[in-house]
């Protein structure tokens, strides 16, 4: 009626088994190695220590590791000042070869007559603080002088008779460092 028990079935839970020498090794490996490797770490750090220093601590090693990766440069670093050709060129002749939102077009003596009449200095301050439709500078990025010569190329294609103003002080100084390039004026 009853089923017979033996102490064998027992016994096994008693003894060493593979659970019990899993934790063995795990309690080893979590807790003995990292301390192991702690005190190999610090024995290596004091052999190269007392070996005259570690090289890669010092200043100039610490300075080339953390320098900047790349550089971020707006605009143009080209110390020559631009020509009203290379500006006109870059910047206004959007508008004012396809005749856009009112523009005079490049070359129409028709268009630029009314301009001119009212002075290269009208015309100067028209293209750097904005008339219109047109932006300060013509939305450009280029020093004041190089607008200027600008405008004089497109008002002396339309018919004016300018003379090209002459570089900044900064501009003047900037091109004395670099070779100077022609300036080619439509006439």
């Amino acid at each position: 009626m009853s089923d017979k028990h033996t102490p064998s079935g027992h016994d096994a839970h008693g003894a060493t088994g593979p659970s019990a020498t899993k934790k063995i090794v795990s309690i080893l490996a979590l807790g003995v190695v990292p301390i192991l490797l702690v005190i190999w770490l610090i024995g290596q750090y004091k052999a190269i220590e007392g070996q005259g220093g570690n090289s890669s601590m010092s200043e100039e090693a610490v300075a080339a590791r953390i320098q900047k990766v790349g550089m971020l440069s707006l605009g143009a670093t080209s110390s020559e000042p631009k020509t009203g050709e290379q500006v006109f060129k870059a910047q206004c002749t959007t508008c004012h070869s396809a005749g856009l939102v009112g523009a005079p077009k490049f070359g129409d003596a028709a268009a630029w007559a009314p301009r001119i009449k009212t002075g290269y200095e009208a015309l100067l301050n028209s293209a750097l603080k904005g008339k219109g439709n047109m932006t300060p500078q013509g939305g450009g990025a280029f020093a004041d002088d190089e607008v200027a010569r600008a405008v004089v190329y497109m008002a002396n294609a339309g018919g004016a008779k300018f003379e090209e103003p002459a570089a900044s002080a900064a501009t003047a100084t900037a091109a004395a460092s670099a070779p100077q390039a022609g300036a080619s004026a439509a006439k």
